[in-house]
């Protein structure tokens, strides 16, 4: 069927629904395999029902389903990847579709990284009055079925929820019956998909008139009361949030105001000034909603995209709370799910540009420290997949090293921790820099390093887990490569003893051999990092069962 296959490859694609009809009609199909997300979401901490104020980001990008459509993937160059995960609690996939089933890849990566991923239901002129008639002007069994469907679609498809734009006007029969269908559309999306969410955007009033508030107001407020959270509109200045922030009360945190990253209409800040816009809304306690960062991508071209992006989103990481890492194993080669070539080990098995959100890596913290420090992605080389991670960094004068901070953690620590690192030193004097890892656990009395019969050392929240030469017997294949590297990558493992502990930071450590009055320069690529809890890695991995292969085409 057209719908689940490209017409010209006959590849697998993600699709949209138009209309009423069609979300009606809509069954699981055999067909619907590959749009099935294969990651579930990722625990993190802290969760996303805390107070604190969060970040949506809302892709819209040329009317979606471009090469993100693509199942298995695409041979485009230089494609739009996003990849600040730390940074974001949501992620929206909007299109102007009626119902924008978001591509299988953005979940997957989504999921991997610990964010919750909506899909949009939205109508608009002429037509979507129309629609919206058909199923909110009669009696309840009409828009119980949508709401039905939509969360149906969303447990069938594993994604999260659905951003609800209904920008039309509605007659006095539709907009009275608009807070229920919200109302029911929210129970059954919490009760089809764990920790799922309906959010709506600032649009039609409570007297069915289409008039933009960009706050929160009496005109609206009825719509937020029957859903998890409100999206305003753009043009909003200080008074807006003020307001917005007395309506809201204990809620505050569930209004997202709508920042649009192309800065159309009178907006506070815009592209490179987005930070003027967080700042503001951060000030008042607010969560803020990102809308078309895409913009790095379609205004200042797709050729310095990475660079650019890097410094867009650096600029605001001062109003973005970060978000850390809770369960074990943490295993990563940074790919971006996406490159010019593919790497195994080390070496280059294919050569040609590919894309494969699907196929992208647990993201680390990008930090940036304004000519001290930078961290990037370099497709150059990599250890495995598409790319690798870039440090590059200055030791001050007379400090002997720097710490990188890769990866915040929030969890116990297990009494035994294996871990790996795969690196390459580049620049003039690779030779005069030591590469290693670095935990730092929580402050405690009672933390200390070592087994159950070692004195508690001096309580010290940074370790430097010891280095292993050789794996011990029962993880030789796992770890099969200590010390040994390939294609001028160094392999380490390492292993830490830790009682009463809770960790904090992953972070990488680069040290000189000799403290000097001159700073010094590194440039380091990391091309794995491993972090592995050793009771759970003993147990050998379930079997696989019942295996099916169908539908088989040999090309």
């Amino acid at each position: 069927p057209a719908r689940h296959f490209d017409t010209r490859t006959t590849e697998p694609i993600s699709f949209f629904l138009s209309g009423l009809e069609e979300l009606l009609a809509w069954q699981p199909d055999g067909n619907d395999d590959f749009n099935v997300s294969a990651v579930p979401l990722a625990k993190r901490q802290p969760p996303l029902h805390s107070k604190r104020p969060r970040t949506l980001v809302c892709h819209d990008m040329r009317g979606g389903y471009l090469e993100d459509r693509f199942i298995q993937g695409s041979a485009t160059r230089n494609p739009y990847v996003f990849y600040h995960w730390r940074y974001i609690d949501i992620f929206v996939y909007f299109s102007h579709h009626t119902v924008t089933i978001p591509p299988v890849c953005w979940t997957n990566a989504a999921h991997r990284n610990g964010v919750p991923v909506l899909g949009t239901f939205i109508t608009e002129w002429t037509d979507g009055q129309k629609l919206c008639e058909a199923f909110l002007a009669g009696g309840e069994e009409a828009y119980h079925a949508v709401s039905k469907q939509l969360a149906r679609i969303a447990q069938h498809y594993r994604f999260d929820g659905w951003l609800v734009n209904i920008e039309n006007m509605l007659s006095a029969a539709a907009v009275a019956n608009l807070p229920h269908f919200l109302q029911h559309l929210t129970a059954q999306v919490h009760s089809a998909v764990p920790g799922g969410l309906v959010i709506w955007y600032d649009s039609v009033l409570q007297n069915g008139a289409l008039r933009w508030q960009n706050e929160l107001n009496e005109e609206n407020r009825v719509f937020f009361n029957a859903c998890d959270g409100l999206f305003t509109n753009y043009n909003w200045k200080e008074e807006h949030l003020e307001r917005t922030r007395r309506l809201a009360g204990p809620r505050h945190t569930d209004v997202y105001v709508g920042v649009d990253v192309f800065a159309r209409g009178d907006v506070i800040g815009g592209g490179f000034d987005t930070d003027k816009s967080l700042r503001l809304i951060r000030q008042h306690g607010l969560s803020a909603a990102i809308f078309a960062p895409g913009w790095v991508y379609e205004h200042l071209g797709e050729e310095n995209f990475l660079h650019n992006e890097n410094k867009f989103w650096g600029s605001l990481t001062e109003y973005l709370p970060t978000h850390s890492i809770c369960t074990l194993p943490l295993t990563t080669s940074f790919s971006l799910g996406m490159g010019t070539s593919r790497f195994l080990a080390g070496k280059e098995e294919e050569a040609g540009s590919w894309y494969d959100l699907s196929a992208q890596d647990i993201q680390p913290l990008y930090p940036e420290r304004e000519g001290r420090l930078s961290t990037s992605c370099c497709l150059q080389d990599a250890w495995c997949g598409g790319s690798s991670l870039r440090v590059q960094g200055t030791i001050p004068p007379g400090e002997e090293r720097v710490a990188i901070c890769l990866f915040s953690l929030q969890m116990p620590a297990p009494p035994k921790l294996f871990l790996t690192l795969l690196y390459k030193l580049e620049g003039p004097h690779p030779d005069k820099f030591t590469v290693a890892l670095e935990l730092t656990t929580w402050d405690s009395g009672t933390c200390h390093e070592g087994n159950v019969t070692s004195l508690p050392a001096e309580p010290n929240s940074r370790h430097h887990p010891r280095f292993l030469p050789a794996p011990p017997p029962s993880l030789a294949k796992l770890l099969a490569a200590c010390d040994r590297g390939s294609h001028g990558w160094t392999s380490r493992c390492y292993e830490l003893d830790l009682q009463d502990c809770s960790l904090r930071d992953l972070s990488l450590l680069v040290s000189r051999h000799q403290p000097s009055p001159q700073e010094m320069s590194f440039t380091c690529l990391l091309g794995e990092v491993r972090v592995l809890d050793a009771a759970s890695m003993a147990a050998s991995p379930p079997q696989v069962q019942s295996l099916m292969a169908s539908q088989l085409w040999w090309q």
